[in-house]
């Protein structure tokens, strides 16, 4: 159920995914530019990284908003990229929560993520090191498992780039501020 703020908002965002969804920035960016120099700080970024999106799995299924269950926004891939076309010539539809654009992005998003998360543990623990050292995964190649874990942080922060993009496109095209909703919480009807 969105609990109703005044006649004119509504509330879409619960507080649980904003701040999944700002602490899933700041620790990008914290574990995107310390790479090579503060491996620490990096692999601690990672992990909180993995589990945010553990969290936003669970959080799809048992949330309290509506807009946050998967069940609600996620629809078929041929339903987005007609949304995005929709999108593109500047008249979709508006939703108050995710379109089917930005559903297919979460999923893109939450999928990158873990696959980057994933690969960063194994090719920790490759070194010895981590919650999967001692496991099969430590005797993974490591120059094919950090190739893979660069790929997969590169193609999420391009997924992010295309997400700010739709975000700022759709703001425009709908004439509200999605970043202001995703800090308040809330939308005009």
């Amino acid at each position: 159920m969105m609990p109703l703020n005044n006649s004119n908002e509504i509330k879409v965002w619960d507080p649980l995914i904003r701040i999944f969804h700002w602490s899933l920035v700041i620790f990008f960016a914290l574990a995107y530019f310390t790479e090579d120099e503060w491996l620490g700080i990096h692999s601690s970024a990672g992990y909180t990284i993995a589990l945010l999106v553990l969290f936003r799995l669970l959080w799809g299924f048992i949330a309290t908003y509506q807009s946050a269950l998967f069940i609600n926004f996620v629809t078929r891939p041929n339903i987005a990229i007609h949304y995005l076309l929709q999108e593109l010539k500047g008249d979709a539809k508006r939703y108050l929560g995710h379109n089917p654009a930005g559903a297919a992005m979460v999923l893109m998003l939450l999928t990158s993520l873990f696959m980057t998360a994933l690969f960063g543990m194994t090719l920790f623990a490759t070194e010895g090191h981590g919650a999967l050292a001692d496991t099969f995964f430590s005797q993974l190649p490591a120059n094919i498992i950090e190739k893979l874990h660069e790929f997969f942080a590169n193609f999420t922060l391009i997924l992010i780039i295309a997400h700010v993009l739709g975000v700022v496109l759709s703001s425009k095209i709908h004439k509200e501020n999605l970043l202001l909703a995703m800090i308040t919480g809330k939308k005009k009807r």
